[in-house]
Order: C-alpha cells, then structure tokens, then sequence
C-alpha cells in the first residue's frame, strides 16, 4: 500500500459550531449513467460546497429515515467535542441515481471533500480517477491506521496498492431467529445462542424443526422480485464453497459452474415450498417473520429496528457455515475522497480527520445493527452490552463482498442480472444447471460491456 506526502496543518479556524451547521435532503436524477456522464452534464455540476458556506466542510450520504438521524447524532458529538467541524451535509436518495450523481461531480473534478461509497462499489471509482487516495499519514495523526480493520475488509479498501476507502460499518446478510422457536426446535447452545450447523444437511433439519416449532415455516426469505436478495444468499453460500467468482477486465469469467450447481440445488431444497416458503417478496417475509409465522429470517442486518419493534425474544448469528469454508456477505458503507480536480490542503486535512473522529462514534451507528469497522469499539464494553448486535460481530472476520469489477455491488445491474435466474430456479420454473449457466452469460455480457467512465 502507498500513502501520500502528508498535507500540511490547517490554519487557525473560528470555534467549532454546535451540531449540523446544514442538512440538506436532494433527490437525485435517475437518467442512465451514460447520458449523465457527457460533458455537457458534466459542465454544470456546481461544487456542493460553493451551494452554502464555502468554509463548510461538505459531506454526502445516502442516509435516510433511522440511519440519517444517527448520522445526525455522530456528527453533533464530533462537531461539539474539542475543536470540531462546520458541516454542510447533503443527503441523497439511495440507489443507482447516488452513484451516478457521485460519478458525475467526481468526474467533474469539483465533488464534495467527504463522500459515502458502498465498498463493493470501489472498483467502480478508483480505477476510473473518481477517487483520490487516503493519505495513511494523515489518518494515522488522526488515530486511525489498517491494524484497525479486519483483513477481509481492509484488502477491499484498495486499488493497485492504494488505499482509497476508509470503513465505517459491515453490513452482512446474516440470520435473525425467534428464540422461543429455536429453543423449542433444539437448535440453541447452552449459552443460549445459536449452535453451530456445519453442513447443508444439518440447515435443512433446523428449517424442519423451525417449521414444526412454530406450527407454519421454518426459514423465511423475501426474494420475488427483488434487487439483490437472491444474490446475497448465492454469494454467502458459493464463498462458502472456496470457489472463486472472479470477473477479469477483458476476459471471461471465472466461475465454478459445479460449486454454483450445487449451491443453487441446495437453496431449491431449503425453500422447497412446503417446510420454507419459496415465493415471498421481501416485505411478505418481513411481515411473515415479525408475526412469528417463521423461526428463522434471512435478512441484511440493517432490519434490526424493525424486528426488535415486534416485540419477541430475538436472536441473530452470521450467517451458518453449511460448507467447507466460513464466510458471511457483507458489504460495508466507507468514508471516500471523490476526485477534485484542485484539493485545498487544510481541507483535505479536515476530510481526514472527520472520517476519523466519525470511525471513534460509530458505537452509535452500531445502535442500528451495523457493525462498527473500527475495531477498537468493539473491544469497549458498552458494545458487548448490544444485544443482539454483539452476537454476529464475528462476521466482519470472514466478509465476502461482490467480485470486484465496475459493473459490480450495491445498487448495481450485476446484482438485478443474477437475482432473476435465481429467483426462477426458486420458483421452480427452472433448473440449477439452467440457472446458473445464465447467471454466466450474463456475467460474460457485462464483462463485454464498455465502462462509461473509462
């Protein structure tokens, strides 16, 4: 890894001002990335920072609903602390359209000083001069180095041994359990939590003795229809595997079409219809599982508030090792540097420390569900206390995120392209084997396609 010169200090600046100095929330276009990354687009993309207080430093994140009030509630207790920061934070509607908005200013070379960018997402970005590197230095100064950060998620951080990223969370797809019904279906340790599995065998028992403890389903999974559900599960289970999912610039891919076989035959059996449903939608299984219609949910962690809403004894694990190997998909939301085209020093400086002191507040993040990147917060007690959050924190350790290419992660096609045979071999509308030789073409084809901000 390479880390630039360190920047010089900032000069003196006026008294820190108490909590969010500006919160603004913008809706942001959804025209096709190619068409917005033209040059006349470009052209016209003001610098966020030129829309308020030219002092401020400028902030941009997807964060919305529960997470955008936590955010919220880190920056005031960064801003109040010592001599803290003039925020002028934009908030933006998640999905394709924050990328492409993300691209577009980057490109532009005037964005923002800090960004949020799911991980998955950075080979999309650094490769294509969107992002500007972390100088390691200067978060160093700031207390923060790599032995902060699990290995599985700090190797993401990087492109051609430069680290571009700087992690807030890992969000894994993990499961969350009705403790009464695990209780009752055998399937809990003597501390209470649940035991390991260890086969695929051995799931497809717990989902019958799920179903049978409840009276009605075992596992539930909301799929039908949805962006990136059926992939999560796929990318847990074919990591577990120890195949290789790779997806080379200029090449075909790599995958495992047995290992792919054979995970996609075991999810046929695990939703067969009868002990776990196989054809509900994602708010259907939500709904399912809160009304303790369901033992066991597969879901992302961020439904955390939701399901303790419900109301009854809720347990939550990583996600069960079934194969050989361990692994848990995850993603994880990181504090970036979108391309500037004539970075001020102090200012870069100021991004630095700002990600910084944010990674020291992110005991409040976890407040959600999120596990906190920075490590040191989960050795402090008051995380240990998080119940369930603590309980599937060793899921970081073995973080799997999508195969990295421009076309790939959160809020991508590549994720819409592989949910749909999924979904249809779910269903039963189509084989395994059928269904996974299409999640190869489809690969292939977005391998053929030209990156549009090469």
């Amino acid at each position: 890894m390479t880390a630039r010169s360190p920047v010089p200090a900032p000069p003196p600046r006026p008294a820190a001002v108490s909590g969010l100095t500006r919160r603004r929330l913008l809706g942001a276009g959804t025209a096709g990335a190619g068409a917005l990354l033209a040059a006349g687009a470009l052209s016209g993309c003001a610098s966020p920072a030129s829309a308020s207080d030219a002092n401020a430093l400028s902030v941009w994140d997807p964060f919305q609903g529960g997470d955008g009030l936590l955010m919220d509630d880190m920056i005031k207790a960064v801003s109040d602390a010592g001599r803290g920061f003039d925020i002028d934070r934009t908030i933006l509607d998640w999905g394709p359209s924050y990328y492409t908005k993300l691209a577009m200013s980057a490109a532009g070379g005037r964005a923002s000083d800090v960004a949020v960018l799911h991980l998955s997402r950075l080979a999309g970005y650094a490769p294509a001069g969107l992002l500007d590197p972390i100088d390691l230095d200067v978060l160093a100064e700031f207390g923060v180095t790599e032995k902060d950060f699990t290995p599985a998620v700090w190797k993401r951080t990087q492109h051609d041994d430069t680290v571009y990223a700087i992690p807030l969370d890992v969000h894994p797809f993990i499961v969350f359990y009705d403790k009464d019904a695990a209780d009752k279906a055998g399937l809990l340790d003597s501390s209470g939590e649940l035991a390991p599995m260890g086969s695929p065998e051995a799931m497809l028992d717990a989902g019958k003795a799920l179903a049978d403890a409840t009276g009605h389903a075992g596992i539930v999974f909301g799929h039908v229809n949805d962006t990136a559900q059926n992939w999560r599960l796929f990318a847990a289970l074919y990591a577990q595997t120890g195949a290789a999912f790779t997806l080379p610039d200029g090449g075909a891919p790599k995958i495992d079409v047995d290992a792919a076989v054979k995970v996609v035959s075991f999810m046929q059996q695990l939703f067969d219809g009868k002990t776990s449903p196989d054809d509900l939608d994602y708010y259907a299984g939500l709904t399912m599982f809160t009304s303790r219609r369901g033992g066991m949910a597969f879901l992302g962690e961020w439904e955390l508030p939701t399901l303790k809403a419900a109301g009854f004894p809720l347990g939550a694990a990583p996600f069960p090792q079934v194969f050989d190997h361990p692994a848990v998909y995850t993603d994880s939301h990181s504090f970036v540097l979108p391309h500037q085209d004539n970075p001020d020093p102090a200012r870069r400086r100021e991004s630095h420390r700002y990600a910084a002191e944010m990674l020291k507040q992110s005991l409040t993040w976890a407040s959600a569900g999120h596990i906190p990147a920075y490590q040191p917060i989960l050795a402090e007690p008051q995380y240990a206390g998080l119940k369930p959050q603590s309980s599937y924190a060793d899921a970081a350790e073995v973080a799997v995120l999508d195969p990295p290419n421009w076309f790939t992660g959160a809020a991508s096609a590549f994720q819409v392209a592989m949910c749909q045979p999924l979904q249809s071999a779910l269903l039963g509308d189509t084989s395994a084997e059928k269904a996974v030789r299409q999640m190869v073409r489809e690969s292939d084809r977005l391998l053929k396609q030209p990156n549009p901000v090469s």
